[in-house]
């Protein structure tokens, strides 16, 4: 005989086990790992309403991100209404304004810039709806109250690929970095890992550092502009991989392919330039685990109560979310990967 759980927490932990086990196993995940997974974050027997936002969907990383939670969503019964940014702090202002005036069980949000959110955010959490920050700083996270804060060590990330340039260059060059907004906090972060290893090769000359927004468009005009100025350039950073696949084709057009490129974000695209050479590097910023992330703590928050944290069954004020350096050798592992919402 099985044993009836002896409160009202673990009642809904262990029905949401039975029918969320159930669907996960459809989604071909293993049913231990499913039961599991289910128990854990509490599944909820209705459908929860949950408001996504992030920086904008013409970024192939907020498109990824848009599609795990809304996979994750079903998962987890959660009807995920979406917010676009549209790469704009004052479109997103407004979105977010928007949703403020509404009812969410939970909402998701990575800010195009830190400040800009605040007063509409502030508003949903006095009001008792956890909000959880994604990748960027809503605000800094004494200034505000929010549930938690999923993200990547952007430094981290920075770094690393850099260092996968200057050991491809031999410490010496001239170098670029091409950096997303500067308001955004995961850029600022970028732009710090770059500086903490350029300092350490006194052979290497940064002549440009130009913020492009993580807009495609700008980019291609900043790229045509660094190649007339530069005869001769040797590595380039950049902060996402949208950029350096966009600056990649004016290299190519200018028959300037010779330039080491290193990028962030491992998304699908910059696999496969990692694969064929046409870039050197990149390093996953984990869009699906940001964005399912959200919707399994959204859930545990509204379904089992858990609260923000380090006790045992709470979640810390901030997570962070690290996804490894990619190369050839493991691109096609991560590929797998995301291909299938995990990372």
């Amino acid at each position: 005989m099985t044993d009836i759980p002896a409160n009202r927490r673990d009642m809904l932990r262990a029905t949401a086990g039975i029918a969320g086990a159930s669907l996960l196993g459809a989604f071909g995940i293993a049913p231990a790992l499913a039961a599991e997974m289910t128990q854990v974050a509490g599944r909820s027997d209705k459908p929860l309403k949950a408001a996504f936002s992030n920086a904008g969907l013409q970024a192939t990383w907020c498109a990824q991100g848009k599609q795990a939670a809304e996979y994750w969503g079903k998962l987890f019964n959660v009807d995920v209404t979406w917010f676009d940014g549209e790469l704009s702090a004052t479109k997103q202002r407004a979105a977010i304004d928007d949703m403020a005036s509404q009812k969410w069980d939970f909402v998701a949000i990575q800010a195009f810039g830190i400040g800009t959110l605040t007063a509409p955010v502030e508003k949903m959490i006095k009001a008792g709806t956890p909000v959880i920050d994604m990748d960027t700083l809503i605000a800094p996270l004494d200034k505000i109250d929010v549930h938690s804060f999923l993200a990547p060590d952007n430094e981290f990330m920075g770094a690393s690929v850099t260092q996968a340039l200057m050991d491809a260059i031999n410490g010496e060059g001239i170098v670029t970095m091409t950096q997303g907004a500067l308001g955004h906090t995961g850029a600022q972060g970028r732009a710090r890992g770059f500086e903490s290893i350029v300092k350490k090769y006194p052979k290497v000359q940064v002549v440009d550092t130009t913020p492009a927004d993580w807009d495609v468009t700008k980019v291609a005009r900043i790229w045509e502009t660094l190649l007339t100025k530069y005869p001769k350039i040797d590595a380039a950073y950049f902060h996402n991989d949208d950029m350096a696949l966009a600056a990649y084709n004016v290299m190519k057009a200018h028959n300037r392919t010779s330039i080491r490129i290193g990028g962030c974000d491992a998304m699908p695209p910059a696999l496969a330039a990692v694969s064929d050479g046409r870039m050197l590097a990149t390093v996953r910023n984990p869009s699906c685990r940001i964005h399912g992330g959200a919707i399994i703590a959204g859930v545990a928050a509204v379904v089992s109560g858990e609260k923000t944290g380090m006790g045992n069954g709470m979640i810390p004020k901030n997570i962070v979310t690290d996804g490894p350096v990619v190369t050839k050798a493991n691109a096609p592992g991560m590929m797998w990967m995301e291909e299938h919402f995990l990372i």
